[in-house]
């Protein structure tokens, strides 16, 4: 059985990387103009996201800068710790709605600081493919095709984050036990 899922997952990119542009030709669809134009669209989407991103990363930085951060994470910690989730974390679960790049720095420094099998280092991780930048999602993608008014996808978003989170924590409870 893990020969053939080495050999699907060996040849899967590579069938599709073919398939694709054979498909199309097939269908005379003009494949290399069809890319071009495509190119073209993603230049200009990426024109316009940047002011959106320099706006995020600018307001990221005051964030953290202010010791805003700390101050949050120092109010909250106390509650987390009694009910066994390590406050070594819980930076991760402030910083992961707001930024992929500053929160893997964090997730890089605890797997270095604790060691990967460390319980901290596996729940960091966890919540790491468990949730999402949903600030910056919102910011950038939003902005970059006009939608203003993005309460309910903020909402739902932030929302998501929290299940996420306390989610990644008890998977790691379950498969590694409470430490």
């Amino acid at each position: 059985m893990i020969s053939i899922i080495q050999i699907v997952s060996t040849w899967t990119i590579p069938v599709l990387i073919a398939f694709i542009p054979l498909y199309a030709s097939l269908r005379k669809v003009p494949v290399y103009e069809t890319f071009v134009d495509g190119a073209k669209d993603g230049f200009g989407t990426a024109i316009g996201i940047i002011p959106h991103l320099v706006g995020m990363m600018t307001a990221i930085g005051m964030f953290r800068a202010s010791g805003a951060l700390d101050a949050l994470i120092g109010v909250i910690r106390p509650a987390l710790e009694l009910i066994g989730i390590p406050s070594d974390v819980l930076p991760l679960a402030l910083l992961r709605p707001i930024t992929g790049a500053g929160s893997l720095a964090f997730v890089t420094d605890l797997i270095k600081e604790q060691g990967p099998d460390s319980f901290a280092a596996r729940v960091a991780s966890t919540i790491q493919g468990s949730t999402d930048t949903t600030l910056y999602v919102l910011t950038v993608y939003f902005g970059a095709i006009g939608i203003r008014n993005a309460r309910y996808a903020l909402k739902v978003g932030l929302f998501s984050d929290l299940v996420g989170f306390f989610a990644a924590v008890f998977a790691c409870w379950l498969l590694f036990g409470l430490v």
